[in-house]
């Protein structure tokens, strides 16, 4: 929903029923992954996809009966031979896809509340009870501080809050099912919890024109990307503009002292000792996801020994990305950037790294953990 922002709240200001279509589950390959939306007004004006063009004609058609009738509706497309290329995805995955109504004011406005705290960069996570059960429709909005709305009683409220909280700290969105009261490893109530956690961290040490590119590629991938050299002569505002921030500072003072969890990406790109050694003895201290390294593979070798020199276990320098990025021949910084990116990606999502045409099975991967 991140990405309707705009749309979704100058609907809202307007005054505009629309109906928002939600990716709840996906088995198979797929598009997009569950939490991707779509949004139809009452007038037909689309913003989003749920499918990248697969089945967009057929929630657009659904949207408008959900519309007329203002009740929520779970809806499965996937593929057969009659329907390959009828409203079922070609890919070969199937999606379940729920359409629910924002026509009322009362809608729209508890909407707007979520919107902006996303836009606010407030952890905010929404649980959706899907139809099926008799609080289908019902919402459950959890933030750091409690929770608004009910599915239906406490014993119900109090799990999926517990749920959301947890899908939270992983930055993961997925479907959740319960008994009727909360019951733990019971299937009578399906809820489906997007999560919208602050965007994760990138951030890149050494302002040299491959940082640059690097957080540019950072940029559009979603990431809030902070630029760090210790010279204020590179270190400047005018030099990486795409950056969300730029930071004049020793490296390894300031990883030292940032917030650094999970979900969060370093990209060391001095390739200078003494900035690299410290800066890598305290990031592999962080529970970083990716840490790589930019070098030769002759300097690759003599950072590694003073690494070990320092006392770094072999198991902490197995987690260095290093040297940096895939295979592609980039020669360019931006060319650089992007092997940078691949692999940041492939790391996320456990992908081998190669060409699509030499694999066969599915080609989009769950995240791994």
């Amino acid at each position: 929903m991140r990405e309707l922002l705009p749309e979704l709240r100058a609907w809202h200001e307007a005054g505009t029923p629309f109906a928002l279509a939600t990716v709840v589950s996906v088995r198979g390959s797929a598009p997009r992954s569950p939490g991707a939306v779509m949004a139809v007004t009452a007038g037909g004006t689309v913003a989003g996809s749920v499918s990248g063009g697969c089945v967009e004609g057929a929630v657009y058609e659904l949207a408008g009966e959900v519309l007329a009738s203002g009740t929520p509706q779970l809806q499965s497309y996937g593929i057969s031979d009659d329907e390959a290329f009828g409203v079922g995805l070609t890919c070969g995955g199937t999606i379940d896809v729920l359409v629910a109504p924002f026509a009322s004011v009362a809608d729209r406005a508890w909407l707007r509340g979520v919107t902006d705290s996303i836009a606010g960069g407030e952890p905010v996570a929404v649980a959706t009870v899907l139809p099926g059960s008799a609080a289908a429709g019902a919402r459950l909005v959890v933030r750091a501080d409690g929770a608004q709305g009910s599915l239906g009683n406490e014993g119900l409220d109090a799990a999926v809050t517990d749920d959301a909280r947890g899908l939270l700290a992983q930055g993961a969105t997925g479907l959740q099912r319960y008994g009727e009261r909360g019951e733990r490893r019971m299937q009578d109530v399906s809820v489906f919890v997007q999560t919208y956690a602050p965007p994760p961290r990138m951030l890149v040490f050494g302002a040299i024109d491959h940082a640059a590119a690097t957080a540019r590629i950072g940029s559009f991938l979603g990431y809030r990307v902070t630029v760090c050299d210790a010279r204020p002569a590179f270190a400047t505002r005018e030099r990486f503009p795409t950056a969300d921030e730029v930071v004049c500072a020793w490296p390894h003072t300031y990883i030292s002292d940032t917030e650094i969890d999970g979900r969060t990406v370093v990209c060391v790109l001095t390739h200078d000792p003494k900035f690299d050694v410290p800066l890598l003895v305290a990031a592999l201290r962080t529970p970083a996801a990716y840490i790589g390294v930019m070098g030769s593979r002759r300097t690759h070798l003599d950072r590694i020994a003073r690494l070990r020199e320092e006392g770094v276990a072999e198991s902490d320098l197995a987690r260095l990305a290093s040297p940096v990025g895939l295979d592609l021949g980039a020669r360019t910084p931006e060319e650089t950037a992007v092997s940078i990116a691949a692999e940041i990606i492939q790391h996320r999502w456990g992908g081998t790294g190669r060409p699509l045409g030499e694999l066969t099975g599915t080609i989009h991967h769950e995240q791994r953990e």
